[in-house]
């Protein structure tokens, strides 16, 4: 026992030489700084440096905490914004009653409420009652029509980011110039859904795609459902 405690004494003893070497330890490790204590001064202790550098990181670490928090509660804010969109959409869909009215409902909403700049519908088929605009496409041959979204339509997952200049072409004509980035759903069977934006960040690789699935499993089954009603 005797040779333990002199065994820590002299440890200890190697231990605060080399902090007095290395001062600037603590700022290497700074996690090792949360877990030392100092005495108070009723028992002969001062308030040390130590004392100050462990307050300023937690004050730090509070700090990016705080910073943190703000973000996921900007980050919540939004996604309720766009669920409250996304229903808002469901509601009016339900109303609609024909393919025509669903395809109008589909625009209308999306370039009021998601603030889009270019809406795109490319229907697979041919309704001779659709009318003739700019935002529709009809597409008789169906998938094998567009050729240069076979991979696109293979896969069946949402995509975003930047298109190639055919792609823009077929997607968004005359204003394909005007089109920076692009989201783009595959709407089942019925076509294909395209939402493009000058600003080059609206629409980037890799963004999550919960909500555009969810869009496009709504307009899914609206046009199913106004196709069986016809």
């Amino acid at each position: 026992m005797t040779a333990t405690l002199l065994d820590d004494a002299t440890q200890a003893r190697v231990v605060a030489a080399y902090l007095r070497r290395h001062p600037e330890f603590l700022s290497e490790y700074p996690e090792l700084a949360a877990k030392l204590t100092m005495p108070p001064r009723e028992q002969g202790g001062a308030v040390s440096s130590l004392a100050v550098y462990q307050l300023q990181s937690l004050r730090d670490k509070n700090s990016e905490l705080e910073r943190r928090l703000a973000e996921l509660i900007e980050i919540a804010a939004e996604n309720e914004r766009l669920m409250e969109r996304v229903h808002a959409l469901t509601v009016a869909l339900l109303r609609a009653n024909t393919v025509e009215v669903t395809a109008r409902t589909v625009i209308a909403r999306l370039s009021a409420d998601f603030h889009t700049e270019q809406v795109r519908l490319l229907l697979f088929g041919d309704e001779p009652k659709l009318p003739r605009a700019d935002w529709l496409q009809q597409i008789p041959e169906g998938a094998a029509g567009l050729p240069e979204f076979a991979e696109f339509l293979r896969k069946g997952e949402p995509s975003s980011g930047r298109l190639a200049a055919d792609k823009l072409a077929r997607l968004f004509g005359d204003a394909a110039a005007q089109i920076q980035s692009v989201a783009m759903m595959q709407l089942g069977d019925a076509g294909i859904l395209a939402i493009g934006s000058a600003d080059p960040n609206r629409f980037q690789p890799g963004m999550g795609t919960l909500f555009l699935k969810m869009i496009a499993a709504t307009i899914t089954a609206a046009l199913a459902r106004a196709r069986d009603v016809s």
